[in-house]
C-alpha cells in the first residue's frame, strides 16, 4: 500500500512538472511570435522603419529638411548631375518660409514627406496632437505641390506606441534610418563617408541634412562612393514594401 500511494503521487508530481514545461513553451512560442511586428495585429508592438530586406542594390538617401535653405540650389545641381532621385523630409515651418525651395524640390522629381509641422518632441503628445502635427506639415505640403504625402519622419528620431499608431492610422509609412552621416555635426565629406563606408548595404535608409555645413560640398564624393560600390541611390517609396510586409524587431521591413 504504501509503495502504492507514493507511486500516485510520483505520478502526480510528474505531470504537474510536464504541465508547467509545457506552459513555459507555450509562453516562449507566443513571445517569439511578437518578435515578428506585422500592421494588422490589434496587440502589436508599433515600430517605424529603419531598413529594408531586399535582394535589389538599391539604398535611399534621404535629406531632413529643417533649418535654412541656402544649399538647396547646389543640392539640387549635384543630384541631378549624378541623375539622382532623393527622399526630403520638411518641417511644416520651414515649408512655410522656404516655399520656393519646396516648388524645386518638388519640380526636379524628388519626393517630399513630412517631419512633422513644428518639430516638437512628439512623445510628448497626445493622440490627436501627433495627428495635427502630421495632417497640418501635409496640408503646407499639399498646398504648394497639390499633392500630398504618405512618409513621416519623426522629429528627433523619436517615436513610441502613440507616435506611430497616429501615423500609421492616418496611412503613413513612419522612416527612421540605418546609416547616419552625421553631417549637422560639421564633419567633411571624407568622414562622413568613413562613417558609413564599411556598413552600407542594400536596403539601408542614410541619414542626411541640408542647412549644414559641408553637406552640399560633401554630397557629389558619397553619391559617387555609393555608386562604386554597384548600389543604386533611389526614393523611399522606391525601397519600401507598400503592402504585405512585416517589420522585425530592429526595424527592418521585410516582404510578407
Amino acid at each position: 500500500m504504501f509503495f502504492i500511494i507514493n507511486k500516485q503521487k510520483i505520478y502526480t508530481y510528474l505531470v504537474s512538472i510536464i504541465t508547467v514545461i509545457l506552459l513555459f513553451c507555450m509562453a516562449g512560442t507566443l513571445t517569439k511570435g511578437k518578435e515578428i511586428i506585422t500592421t494588422s495585429s490589434t496587440n502589436e508592438k508599433y515600430l517605424p522603419i529603419y531598413k529594408v530586406q531586399t535582394e535589389e542594390n538599391k539604398v535611399a538617401l534621404t535629406m531632413n529638411c529643417a533649418w535654412n535653405a541656402d544649399d538647396i540650389d547646389k543640392i539640387l545641381e549635384i543630384l541631378e548631375e549624378n541623375n539622382v532621385k532623393i527622399t526630403f523630409f520638411m518641417v511644416g515651418n520651414w515649408i512655410e518660409k522656404y516655399p520656393e525651395a519646396v516648388k524645386k524640390i518638388y519640380e526636379a522629381g524628388h519626393e517630399i514627406g513630412t517631419h512633422s509641422d513644428t518639430h516638437p518632441h512628439v512623445n510628448n503628445l497626445s493622440y490627436e496632437e501627433n495627428i495635427n502635427q502630421l495632417e497640418n506639415s501635409n496640408d503646407k505640403i499639399e498646398k504648394i505641390t497639390g499633392s500630398r504625402t504618405n512618409l513621416y519622419r519623426t522629429p528627433y528620431g523619436e517615436y513610441n506606441q502613440t507616435v506611430i499608431k497616429a501615423s500609421q492610422d492616418k496611412g503613413y509609412y513612419t522612416i527612421q534610418w540605418s546609416l547616419d552621416t552625421l553631417d549637422y555635426t560639421g564633419l567633411t565629406g571624407d568622414e562622413m563617408w568613413n562613417r558609413i563606408k564599411d556598413k552600407i548595404s542594400p536596403g539601408d535608409i542614410i541619414l542626411m541634412h541640408n542647412g549644414t555645413e559641408h553637406t552640399a560640398d560633401s554630397l557629389d564624393k558619397i553619391l559617387k562612393n555609393i555608386k562604386d560600390k554597384n548600389l543604386e541611390v533611389v526614393k523611399i517609396s522606391e525601397l519600401i514594401y507598400k503592402d504585405h510586409y512585416i517589420i522585425n524587431i530592429n526595424g527592418t521591413q521585410i516582404s510578407d
